[in-house]
């Protein structure tokens, strides 16, 4: 009898550890931690494959806000618990450069989703020149994957590289807003200071005057527009933007440091129609 009873028990145990195993499985495979978003691309090495997520479902010169996932290339599961970093690599004729990017982290509310961005400062007209290395740790175990990047060139400038009056390489990138909207936006934008080939660092605590132009309607502005000042929160310049009808709109710029002095840009004149320093916007 208690032969019985303990062979009992042992099959109870075991069933219920498959069902909860099956269960878990089942409720990876069930629930979409990417919905919304498309597949860009994937990176994959022996163990692992790495997919590449944005809204768009392609890369494209300026600010790039990605998702990713890694799979289990034996199990098809994909990995909760990873340390990621990565480094996107430009290959020139003859050097090669990186780009503004940041940390890895897990998003938000999710199990098996990572979070970061890179802003692709330019690309070859064919959308070649960019790799992606991809360097993780799982349970104790490093691992690193790489592959070509496509990006493909912005049909309006969302970012530009400039030298400014004190001597300092800058990287300026539009963030928001993806949709603009008749009437009052919020306009996010990163800037990043160069300080050599491979490494990019933000830019806290300058000012950028906003000037929003339609070159097509007599380069008349618009009310309502503020200047952006830097946010320790995102680590991004906020500001209002005030777009008064659709079309295409030139977002003149000026950039000031701490002491208010101006680095790159000018004001908008009936002689001077249009800002060194600018961005796009057409919707």
């Amino acid at each position: 009898m208690k032969l019985k009873y303990i062979l009992l028990f042992l099959f109870i145990a075991c069933f219920t550890t498959a069902c909860n195993t099956d269960d878990a499985d089942d409720t990876q495979q069930e629930v979409n931690e990417v919905e919304g978003l498309l597949k860009v691309q994937e990176i994959s090495n022996n163990t692992h494959t790495i997919e590449l997520y944005n809204k768009e479902g392609v890369f494209k010169t300026g600010y790039n806000s990605i998702r990713l996932r890694i799979k289990d290339n034996t199990t098809n599961m994909y990995v909760e618990n990873a340390t990621v970093s990565w480094k996107p690599i430009m290959q020139m004729p003859s050097m090669q450069h990186s780009s503004p990017y940041s940390t890895i982290e897990k998003s938000i509310g999710t199990n098996t989703v990572y979070q970061g961005f890179i802003v692709y400062q330019m690309t070859n007209t064919d959308g070649s020149g960019w790799s992606l290395t991809i360097d993780y740790a799982i349970d104790g175990t490093d691992y690193t994957a790489t592959d070509a990047i496509h990006v493909l060139q912005n049909e309006k400038q969302h970012v530009t590289s400039f030298m400014a009056n004190d001597a300092v390489r800058y990287v300026l990138a539009l963030v928001e807003p993806e949709s603009p909207i008749i009437g009052v936006n919020t306009l996010k934008v990163a800037l990043f200071r160069m300080e050599s080939m491979m490494t990019f660092s933000e830019v806290e605590d300058y000012t950028i005057s906003l000037d929003p132009r339609m070159p097509g309607m007599g380069n008349h502005s618009s009310p309502n527009n503020t200047d952006l000042s830097y946010s320790f929160v995102d680590k991004l310049y906020h500001g209002d933007l005030s777009l008064t009808m659709t079309g295409y709109w030139v977002l003149n710029l000026k950039l000031m440091n701490t002491l208010d002095e101006i680095l790159k840009g000018e004001t908008v004149t009936e002689d001077n129609p249009q800002s060194s320093l600018y961005l796009e916007l057409e919707f």
